[in-house]
């Protein structure tokens, strides 16, 4: 039945696909939906533009309008969600009935829940051999991480595929059965990306700084604005049939960009500031430590966050009172009782006691007022200063963010990796 589907499809169609996602605690907000982000990047590797994402609650109508709805304008539509064990999970039901089938006991499915049980030594009751029931007319898709079997469906031209809401198990049946079997029955485009990374300049700053160029680009490139904390990735995405000829039109433009946005640019490739700082690190055989006040160890959890950081980063003084920033980190009495600990000075000398502390080559620290109390006249909330250093020179900055407590956290460690990306610069350490 299903290797029919591929004539079905011209070659140059454009396959468009469409998310499903089911389950009253998406729509709650009481559970994060996880799974579209990833399935969206997964379709887009593999040549699927991507349509719609939808979520619906569990309720037998809006899944079935839902189905309606995005088999109109897809020939893909991936679902995820209530295929579990319990009386709220309606999916398997609707579908069967969506697609005019009967409920049977597949075997393979019902030998993989006993196999599963079995191992974790649980009892097995009458709900968790109902897993093994599906549609007399689906094609199961064993599920090697979990219970739940998925399921595909064709109808009137078009692919339907169930699957868990669990992660774990999506993600493990998308990578071994889901992407596979519609290569085999659609013929794709390839689709590629060429993305930057710029800081320091608005989105509305760059659009004009390029828009001779954009309005150049081919139909079949698209340009996008990704900006987040003081940053804009701009994103390159190309289609065409012939791969060649895609790689050649984006690498041509894409050394285009980068010249026009020399000015802001902090990478030519899809990683983050951290990746950023490390790369340059790295190449250069040099650490750094942070010495952190208002930002509470966060520029610490961003470095961490890269894998291998260890291999530059050797760790954090979290000095949030001042007799720890100045009984650890050194910071003078009479500093901190002159101009206080959101200063110049301050900064200044927790980069040089943190630098000494951790034995390390670089070091940037943060204080300021996070708020939303704690500003004065003379220092609003929002004001902050950060320091980069090395055991040659030091440069500083000041800043004063508008936005709550959690925001001016983030913008102050970003701001203040960026100011360490500068002093390296100016020692002459690049991004090979």
């Amino acid at each position: 039945m299903m290797a029919q589907m591929s004539d079905l499809f011209d070659d140059t169609l454009k396959i468009n696909a469409s998310i499903i996602t089911i389950g009253d605690e998406l729509l709650i907000g009481q559970v994060i939906d996880t799974n579209s982000a990833w399935i969206a990047q997964e379709l887009n590797k593999t040549g699927i533009w991507l349509r719609r994402r939808v979520s619906v609650g569990d309720s037998k109508p809006e899944i079935i309008h839902a189905l309606d709805e995005e088999s109109n304008d897809a020939a893909i539509i991936l679902i995820t969600g209530g295929l579990g064990p319990t009386a709220d999970d309606i999916t398997k039901p609707v579908l069967c009935e969506y697609f005019g089938g009967s409920m049977v006991v597949d075997e393979g499915a019902l030998a993989n829940v006993k196999a599963i049980f079995a191992k974790l030594n649980h009892p097995l009751i009458e709900r968790n051999l109902k897993q093994a029931e599906v549609p007399d007319n689906c094609t199961v898709i064993p599920n090697n991480r979990g219970t739940a079997p998925g399921m595909w469906f064709e109808k009137d031209g078009k692919v339907f595929v169930s699957m868990p809401g669990v992660p774990h198990e999506m993600k493990g049946m998308m990578t071994d059965y889901v992407i596979p079997h519609l290569q085999q029955y659609f013929t794709f485009p390839f689709i590629d990306h060429r993305t930057l990374l710029t800081f320091g300049v608005g989105e509305s700053f760059l659009a004009e700084a390029i828009k001779d160029w954009e309005a150049q680009l081919p139909d079949h490139l698209k340009l996008a604005y990704l900006p987040n904390y003081g940053m804009v990735r701009l994103r390159i995405t190309g289609s065409d049939s012939n791969n060649n000829r895609l790689q050649e039109t984006l690498n041509s433009q894409f050394k285009k960009l980068k010249a026009l946005v020399a000015e802001w640019l902090v990478a030519g490739e899809d990683i983050t500031l951290a990746q950023v700082i490390g790369k340059m690190l790295l190449q250069s055989k040099r650490t750094v430590a942070t010495a952190e006040s208002c930002t509470g160890g966060y520029m610490a959890h961003l470095i961490t966050s890269v894998a291998g950081s260890s291999a530059w980063f050797k760790g954090s003084v979290v000095s949030y009172a001042n007799e720890v920033k100045e009984n650890v980190l050194g910071v003078q009495k009479v500093t901190l009782q002159s101009v206080g600990a959101v200063s110049e000075d301050t900064v200044r000398q927790m980069v040089g006691g943190v630098m000494d502390k951790m034995q390390t080559n670089y070091a940037i620290a943060a204080s300021g007022i996070m708020g939303p109390d704690g500003g004065t006249a003379g220092k609003p909330v929002g004001t902050v200063w950060v320091a980069a250093g090395s055991r040659s020179k030091t440069i500083t900055a000041a800043f004063h963010f508008r936005y709550d407590r959690a925001r001016n956290i983030e913008m102050t460690s970003y701001y203040a990796l960026n100011l360490l990306r500068k002093l390296m610069l100016e020692e002459g350490i690049s991004l090979l």
